[in-house]
């Protein structure tokens, strides 16, 4: 990839900003005007254009339509107080993007691309990055297969493309969680590891059971023997239990390397929180929340920031988590976050990309 990228961009002749209302944001449900399109074929990726929002034209025959062939991301773009745009860790996202490519055999974006594309659609589309505290502009980036051929291999062209959404809180209140020892999220030397479309449509129909009984998300375990737990639906999950930060690793290919996870890590260290990466068995869990030793338990996750968990399902028994004081860390850590994606205070880590 050439390091001047030519990008062409065409605006849309009618923006549906007069008609949004930002006071109401449902999440996900308003997308901004533009979006960035590459096509991958040939072997390269080529024709980069910012472009209107619209449907696709897609053949009955697209090969992902039939084998899944498909990668996404999701990161968030903010306004500080002079109105400079600011994207959190995008280089993260890149990165984890190239590794669920490779995986899901997909031509890996390069760098270049991605950041540029990004940046462009941005310039674009500033005006949509709410100025409401607690709201962001959502950002999504995906890779699908677009051969139109009934048949069991890697595509030979693709499609890359970013739209984005302005949203405000994923969860507008504590959730309740359910252990699952049933069905399975993933297995060693599976998919788990990479952000593929068909890991969260395995994921629907144990969730929908899960919310019909009552809860809002699932806690998956281990695919072996059920016994430890791995993450959310929807997000990474934490444990405080006698003062240290409880966390499942990354290192078994099962787990999605969240990128608010690694920050929330990275800050609690800072702030004297001795942190574990290890697996917490559901055994360990229901001790901890019947002895009173489960002092907090929260996701994390680009959407939801930090989602306190209000309830936890262990065994057919629920546990109610005793409210929180607002010097807890689940609520430092969430607002050290909003302060740096924000400006408010000063970015050490070099996580924030100003566009």
């Amino acid at each position: 990839m050439n390091k001047t990228i030519d990008i062409q961009v065409k605006k849309t002749e009618a923006s549906k900003l007069p008609e949004t209302d930002f006071e109401n944001l449902a999440f996900g449900q308003t997308i901004s005007d533009h979006m960035f399109v590459a096509d991958y074929k040939d072997g390269e990726w080529k024709d980069f254009r910012v472009e209107p929002y619209a449907p696709l034209d897609l053949n009955p025959a697209n090969a992902t339509l039939h084998y899944g062939q498909s990668v996404f991301e999701g990161l968030k773009a903010y306004k500080n107080d002079n109105g400079d745009v600011l994207i959190f860790r995008p280089d993260a996202n890149q990165k984890r993007l190239k590794e669920s490519s490779i995986r899901m055999c997909i031509p890996p974006v390069p760098e270049d691309l991605f950041m540029e594309g990004l940046s462009r659609l941005m310039e674009v589309d500033r005006d949509w990055i709410p100025n409401k505290p607690g709201c962001s502009l959502y950002i999504r980036p995906f890779i699908f297969a677009t051969d139109d051929y009934l048949g069991i291999r890697p595509s030979a062209t693709y499609k890359f493309m970013i739209f984005t959404c302005p949203v405000g809180h994923y969860y507008a209140k504590p959730v309740s969680v359910k252990v699952e020892t049933k069905y399975t999220r993933a297995a060693e030397g599976g998919t788990g590891y990479a952000k593929a479309a068909g890991n969260y449509a395995g994921s629907l129909y144990p969730a929908l059971l899960a919310q019909e009984q009552g809860y809002d998300q699932l806690l998956w375990t281990d695919a072996k023997n059920h016994e430890f737990i791995e993450e959310s639906g929807t997000m990474n999950v934490m444990f405080i239990i006698n003062g240290k930060l409880i966390t499942a690793p990354t290192t078994k290919g099962t787990i999605l390397k969240g990128i608010t996870r690694d920050s929330v890590l990275t800050l609690a260290q800072e702030m004297g929180l001795p942190v574990e990466e290890r697996f917490l068995a559901v055994s360990e869990l229901q001790e901890a929340l019947e002895n009173g030793t489960l002092e907090e338990a929260f996701g994390t996750g680009t959407a939801a920031t930090i989602a306190h968990i209000s309830k936890i399902n262990v065994g057919d028994k629920d546990y109610t988590l005793p409210e929180k004081p607002l010097d807890a860390f689940s609520y430092k850590v969430l607002e050290t976050l909003d302060a740096i994606k924000y400006g408010k205070i000063e970015d050490k880590h070099g996580w924030i990309t100003k566009v």
